[in-house]
């Protein structure tokens, strides 16, 4: 998988090592490893079902990453995720996670560009049509493009945040994505969708 990333982020002219050619955007951006596969030692001593009981007492909002279709893609991309947060002000930057085994983001690398919807609390459902594999997720979904960079802006969404792939790391066996902001905006009114112990909520004050 970390050869595929390579190769896509290349096609779009995103360096993927430190010896790669100099981050055009302004300021520049600090030297990253090279993408490489999970080492042994890089493996938790604990169990996978234990480690996801116990990791599942986090609640945390829930997402749904989108990205433009590109050439002979057969239409936009997009995939529930539970792993985002926002990473710096300055520059404005946002970090989203994903499996290495992923088949949508290969196709988010290679569009170069991403669209993070924030899901609202009666959107769960949607949050579970973009969490199939294979299916035709955007099929009945409403959405249009976000102002930067064309990926799809989903119907509704209490927010949603516009970006460019800034670099992507390693995570064991994730990707971390970080994405540099280009546009935002939010309704300001809504409850936001919760995600814990593999359970959707909302939250009450």
């Amino acid at each position: 998988m970390a050869a595929t990333v390579v190769r896509y982020l290349r096609s779009v002219g995103s360096p993927t090592s430190a010896a790669a050619a100099p981050d055009p955007l302004p300021g520049g951006a600090l030297p990253r490893p090279d993408l490489r596969a999970v080492r042994d030692d890089e493996r938790a001593p604990v169990g996978p079902a234990e480690f996801r009981a116990v990791l599942g007492n986090f609640a945390s909002g829930v997402t749904v990453i989108t990205a433009p279709a590109g050439d002979g893609t057969g239409g936009p991309a997009g995939f529930a995720c539970q792993s985002f947060a926002s990473l710096s002000l300055d520059p404005p930057l946002v970090t989203f996670m994903v499996a290495r085994t992923s088949t949508t983001w290969p196709r988010i690398a290679r569009a170069g560009v991403f669209c993070v919807n924030i899901l609202g609390a009666g959107q769960g459902a949607l949050c579970r049509s973009f969490a199939v594999s294979g299916a035709d997720k955007f099929a009945g979904v409403s959405h249009r493009p976000a102002p930067a960079t064309g990926s799809p802006l989903l119907a509704a969404v209490p927010a949603w945040i516009d970006c460019r792939i800034h670099a992507v790391h390693t995570g064991g066996d994730h990707l971390i994505v970080v994405g540099r902001v280009e546009a935002l905006g939010a309704a300001g009114e809504g409850d936001p969708l919760l995600f814990h112990q593999g359970r959707f909520g909302r939250f009450t004050p």
